[in-house]
């Protein structure tokens, strides 16, 4: 097996465990409130990547205070924002059409860039953009859905979305680079800290036993260690392997993916519309990636917390 067959492979399966946690945290959202799900995960998370940094070796950054700052916002918003409204969506909308929504990512990190830090686009940025804005439209605003207020559910999702792209915009601004798994152990370890306070807020001690409280918690561990700490594992062997666009290519499979979990777990049907706009998203991410359009400084929060 080639080293690039095998980097191609590794990326492939962790862009498919992205596009699971979708499911997961459809199963999530029926169980349990998201702060306390958001804590959950990253509890579950942190002593696995603390056990990894020590078997590894990998060494902690040595950043100035303003770093370390930034790094808490990324948390905030990449991790726990993204975890909290992804579920809070999935209240109101189909895993499907969430699904569709995240395949938006490496477009709206393009577009963020665009617009905060005056980066210029060239033809092949903008066409994506076009396209994936496209794609959302064509599932955004349907009449009918998976709960009463579809809408709300989708206009959540993009806010998850958001809080990525935002994460992406955050970690431009680091000025010392950070170990790939240095900054996944940090962002569990904040995202903990973030999303404990909340968490208390919503008491889940008063949660009741049944079958969906047990499934969300099975879910939340599978997010946090097949995903999380296995996607991450997957995603930076893969992307040692290739080049930075070919990498970028995969991350094509995460809306797909989450579709096929949708169906397949969940039940759900797939319509024209949703097809409609998860062809429009895939062509707006290989356009990107054929274009040689950076991919994101990280796995997908999704995957690598």
């Amino acid at each position: 097996m080639s080293r690039r067959f095998e980097g191609c492979l590794y990326l492939a399966m962790a862009m498919i465990l992205v596009g699971s946690t979708v499911a997961a945290s459809k199963i999530i959202a029926a169980g349990l409130p998201p702060f306390t799900a958001t804590a959950l995960r990253f509890a579950v998370a942190l002593p696995l990547f603390l056990i990894a940094m020590r078997a590894t070796r990998t060494r902690w950054p040595l950043l100035a205070r303003s770093g370390w700052g930034l790094l808490f916002l990324q948390a905030a918003a990449g991790s726990v924002g993204y975890t909290t409204l992804l579920i809070s969506g999935l209240r109101h909308t189909s895993a499907a059409d969430a699904g569709v929504i995240i395949g938006t990512l490496p477009v709206v990190s393009a577009l963020i860039a665009i617009v905060v830090l005056g980066e210029r686009p060239g033809r092949a940025v903008l066409g994506s953009i076009a396209l994936a804005t496209a794609g959302v439209l064509a599932i955004a605003f349907q009449p009918g859905g998976d709960g009463a207020q579809p809408w709300l559910g989708n206009l959540l999702v993009v806010g998850a979305v958001g809080c990525e792209g935002l994460f992406i915009l955050l970690n431009k601004r680091l000025h010392t680079p950070v170990p790939p798994l240095a900054l996944s152990t940090l962002m569990s370890a904040f995202g903990l800290l973030a999303a404990v306070l909340p968490a208390l807020w919503e008491a889940p001690w008063q949660l009741h036993a049944s079958a969906e409280l047990t499934h969300a918690v099975g879910a939340v561990l599978y997010y946090a260690i097949v995903p999380t700490v296995g996607g991450f594992v997957l995603w930076y062997a893969g992307s040692a392997r290739v080049s930075g666009a070919e990498a970028s290519l995969f991350t094509a499979l995460a809306p797909v993916a989450a579709i096929v979990f949708a169906a397949t777990l969940l039940g759900e049907s797939i319509n024209l519309r949703q097809a409609g706009g998860i062809a429009c998203v895939l062509a707006a991410v290989l356009s990107m990636g054929l274009a040689g359009t950076r991919p994101p400084a990280r796995a997908p929060a999704s995957s690598a917390s």
